[in-house]
């Protein structure tokens, strides 16, 4: 069963990614403030908090306070002040960690994987396999093979198939492939998309037509057949 995660932000265009990113292991709840959160945190089974510091209502710190009062579930503080006595004041109102933006989704995650293991005192790892239309991936290794022989792949095709293989089945805009592969901060040129899924096809040869064109609105892994195993 999946844990819930509970992403209090503001910004809709970082709850937006960080929901698409965790949704495919958390089942997500959002608040945009502070009072918000507090009625989700008390009215839900909450396993995991990511927590934005700057918040209308209540701020960070605030709801941070009176989650503690209540509660012990693991808080993640997401904010873009990285001085060392804005740390510690989080620190201090009971966050388990600390996270400055603009952050890495994949250090995130890592960090939300070893927060949750030291709180539940044990440490649990399965393995995580997709395979669809002759190519498989271990999402673990980061070992990729199409028809039985390795393929070899750079870190953004790996970013790229590993987010539309978490998404399978959904449409990733452009935008959203930019800011989870490479970064809401990103400012080159758009089409470097198009070209790293130029790449990607080939690389996967006769199974190429997994990943599919949406006219104006992004691409799509779309297995006309698969079996997972996580």
């Amino acid at each position: 069963m999946k844990r819930n995660l509970l992403i209090v932000e503001d910004d809709p265009k970082i709850r937006k990614m960080l929901g698409l990113y965790f949704g495919v292991k958390y089942n997500i709840l959002e608040a945009d403030n502070g009072e918000d959160a507090i009625v989700l945190l008390r009215s839900e089974r909450i396993d995991l908090v990511f927590l934005d510091l700057m918040l209308p209502e209540l701020d960070g710190l605030q709801v941070c306070r009176r989650l503690r009062q209540t509660s012990d579930v693991p808080a993640i503080m997401l904010t873009a002040k990285s001085q060392e006595e804005d740390k510690l004041l989080g620190y201090e109102c009971g966050a388990d960690e600390y996270v400055t933006k603009p952050f890495s989704l994949k250090v995130l995650d890592a960090r939300a994987d070893a927060l949750l293991r030291r709180t539940e005192g044990k440490v649990s790892r399965q393995s995580r396999i997709a395979e669809f239309s002759g190519v498989r991936l271990d999402m673990d290794s980061g070992e990729l093979t199409v028809d039985g022989n390795p393929v070899t792949l750079t870190r953004k095709e790996y970013d790229l198939l590993m987010l539309l293989v978490r998404n399978r089945g959904q449409v990733v805009s452009k935008e959203q492939i930019l800011d989870m592969v490479w970064g809401f901060d990103y400012e080159g040129d758009p089409r470097t998309v198009d070209t790293t899924v130029k790449r990607l096809r080939e690389k996967l040869g006769e199974s190429k037509g997994l990943i599919q064109t949406l006219r104006g609105r992004g691409y799509c892994l779309q297995p006309a057949e698969k079996q997972e195993r996580q």
